[in-house]
């Protein structure tokens, strides 16, 4: 079975806390070991001086990841993260966020991920993170 974007929201609605839900991710994009995601921007999200949170790209990062793992799994299993590193590279003023994970290593029990941000529309990368998740399913 190839999931499909419509997959990866399901996975979402099932399985994600209720603040998670309230960022109002969406998929935009899955391929072969990887998702994309869209974060919409909004003033909620924003932080002084109207940037978008370090904290919200953060989740959605770590969020990108476990579709990620599902696509690759062909579908949700237990997992958890195990570390997750993020570079903010510059701000992202009211424009929508691209989160676009791609995994760098699938093994039984370990997955890595490499995961790009950047403005929708945009070529210049926002932030950059690094994920490492225990699947436990």
């Amino acid at each position: 079975m190839t999931m499909q974007p419509a997959d990866g929201d399901k996975i979402l609605k099932d399985n994600f806390a209720p603040w998670v839900l309230d960022l109002g991710l969406s998929v935009e994009a899955l391929g072969e070991r990887q998702a994309t995601l869209r974060l919409p921007w909004s003033e909620r999200l924003a932080r002084e001086g109207g940037a978008l949170s370090g904290q919200a790209m953060m989740a959605a990062a770590d969020t990108a990841t476990v579709i990620a793992v599902s696509v690759a799994r062909d579908g949700f299993v237990p997992m958890t993260t195990v570390q997750q590193s993020t570079t903010f590279q510059r701000p992202m003023l009211a424009k929508d966020l691209l989160v676009t994970a791609r995994l760098t290593k699938l093994g039984r029990t370990l997955a890595f991920a490499d995961i790009t941000m950047t403005g929708d529309g945009d070529a210049e990368v926002a932030a950059h993170a690094t994920t490492v998740y225990a699947i436990m399913g």
